[in-house]
């Protein structure tokens, strides 16, 4: 077979292959020129075969390239969603060590990641930061340490500030209960639950007699 055309695709850095007047395969720019590929070219079944596996890497790279440049992403979440794009295992398994020579899949670092952006903008208690690693595959003694180095108490005083707000017109049992079942959901245990909803409600209370 003969390269008889390589044209460009309305996608940016894709090229259309054909052999002998017909398409055969779509490209990436960076494969045709890591394989030196012009017009005239001879393409044997060994060679199409190779163009083919190299193409499947470059996309499959891509794609994980891609979904961390979102966010970091633990090294299960990339198997998962590389596997569901139809990547075959072997394949999956290539891109991965990979990309972890690269540094650019690290559970620690995500487990860190994912605690600390938890603290900041949604906290929630310990039971619940390692059911959502779990949930990423990360079950680490790193990940561990660091679900164990949140305070639980200070934490649910954080969740709680808004909730509490907004629930402020309500009767003390309405009240109580709300936000009791808010803390629950974020993962804290009942002792820390109990104790931030009386702290709050006190500051809900002394906050009108101040303004009385």
């Amino acid at each position: 077979m003969r390269v008889t055309a390589i044209e460009k695709q309305r996608r940016k850095n894709r090229l259309n292959l054909f052999l002998d007047g017909r398409f055969a395969l779509g490209l990436s720019t960076d494969v045709a020129a890591q394989v030196s590929l012009r017009v005239g070219d001879e393409v044997d079944g060994d060679r199409l075969r190779a163009l083919r596996e190299a193409e499947a890497r470059a996309d499959a790279m891509s794609a994980a390239l891609r979904l961390l440049s979102y966010r970091p992403r633990s090294e299960t979440e990339l198997r998962q969603r590389l596997a569901r794009r139809g990547a075959p295992p072997a394949l999956v398994d290539s891109t991965i060590e990979r990309l972890l020579e690269l540094g650019l899949v690290d559970d620690a670092a995500f487990a860190r990641s994912w605690v600390e952006s938890r603290e900041r903008a949604s906290p929630r208690g310990q039971r619940l930061l390692r059911q959502e690693l779990r949930a990423k595959g990360v079950n680490s003694d790193a990940s561990r340490e660091l679900v164990e180095g949140v305070d639980d108490a200070e934490a649910a005083l954080r969740a709680s500030a808004r909730r509490a707000a907004s629930l402020s017109g309500l009767p003390q049992a309405e009240f109580r209960r709300r936000l009791g079942d808010f803390l629950r959901r974020r993962g804290f245990d009942y002792e820390t639950i109990r104790l931030t909803v009386e702290r709050r409600w006190r500051e809900l209370a002394e906050g009108r007699d101040d303004g009385d």
